[in-house]
């Protein structure tokens, strides 16, 4: 039985197939976009070189089928930041929808920054390694490799980073507006933040006055975490705390949250306000006034009995 004969694929020197990037490979990108249009299953059409933005000059600029402009970029070598400088500059010029980036040899922190740049715009980004390549004595052929492209759920993702940045804008707003008002002394210092919560310390060290905020409610706040391996001191002062109980409640003026979070590090003593970030903005003033009040009679109730813990320096 005869030995089946069965080539071996090699790989060429890019600069042996294509001598110069825009003369020679973007020129043969621009007519056989074909090849681009396969590796990526999209199809591109009507492809024009060196489009200007601003001072700089775009390889290519091509339309989708729905006739969004896409911007590529070639790279016949390793990816560098002045090459996403300008591609990410480019998309912005032309309010393009797609970015394409084709390199001979795609360097990690890249491959990391094109992902990002998916998942956190509307844009959607293609990050591509160019090979040349022949089997024996063929002529050389292009070998295209996608190493980033968009997810199919992008609008998804799209939307729910735009979601989580309204949420953040929202959250700085309403605390720039709390730490703001003149009775809320003890977090007037405090630079306002994005997150769900600030806080101050008590002057007990790992023991903070902090405020929360969710989207229907607020609540003003002993939270008690002395660090890493003091579970048991977080414990045994809130132990001392509860021993009290009554006392601190009597001087609040009312019930307490008294939350020993056995399954966690920390502990809590809480007390909740009605009515949070998404609480319609005319009725902010309202909750907050409460809020700072509440805060401001916990302080109160608390401080006392925090003078007298048993604790580690």
């Amino acid at each position: 039985m005869s030995k089946l004969a069965i080539g071996r694929l090699e790989r060429v020197a890019l600069r042996d197939v294509w001598k110069h990037e825009a003369y020679d490979f973007t020129q043969w990108l621009q007519d056989n976009v074909d090849v681009l249009n396969e590796a990526l299953n999209i199809t591109l059409v009507n492809v024009d070189r060196e489009q200007a933005a601003g001072s700089f000059s775009i390889d290519l600029v091509a339309e989708d089928e729905g006739g969004g402009k896409v911007i590529i970029e070639n790279q016949l070598e390793k990816s560098n930041h002045d090459h996403l400088g300008k591609l990410i500059t480019y998309l912005t010029a032309l309010n393009a929808r797609t970015a394409i980036w084709i390199v001979s040899e795609p360097r990690p922190e890249h491959v990391a920054a094109m992902s990002w740049l998916n998942d956190s715009s509307p844009a959607r980004f293609y990050l591509l390694k160019v090979e040349a390549v022949r089997i024996g004595d063929s002529l050389p052929a292009p070998m295209l490799t996608v190493i980033v492209g968009p997810a199919e759920d992008k609008s998804d993702i799209a939307k729910t980073n735009k979601e989580f940045a309204e949420r953040y804008d929202i959250r700085q707003r309403w605390w720039t507006l709390l730490v703001g008002r003149p009775e809320a002394k003890l977090h007037a210092h405090i630079s306002p933040g994005i997150y769900s919560w600030i806080g101050t310390s008590s002057g007990v060290r790992g023991l903070g006055l902090n405020y929360a905020v969710t989207q229907d409610q607020s609540s003003a706040e002993l939270y008690i975490d002395r660090g890493k391996n003091n579970e048991a001191e977080n414990k045994a002062a809130f132990d001392q705390l509860l021993a009290h109980k009554a006392e601190i409640e009597t001087a609040f003026g009312g019930a307490l949250s008294w939350e020993r979070l056995d399954a966690k590090r920390a502990c809590r003593i809480r007390a909740s306000v009605e009515g949070g970030y998404r609480s319609p903005e005319d009725q902010w003033d309202t909750i907050q006034a409460n809020l700072v009040t509440t805060m401001n009679r916990l302080d109160q109730a608390l401080k006392p009995h925090l003078k007298t813990l048993r604790l580690s320096a």
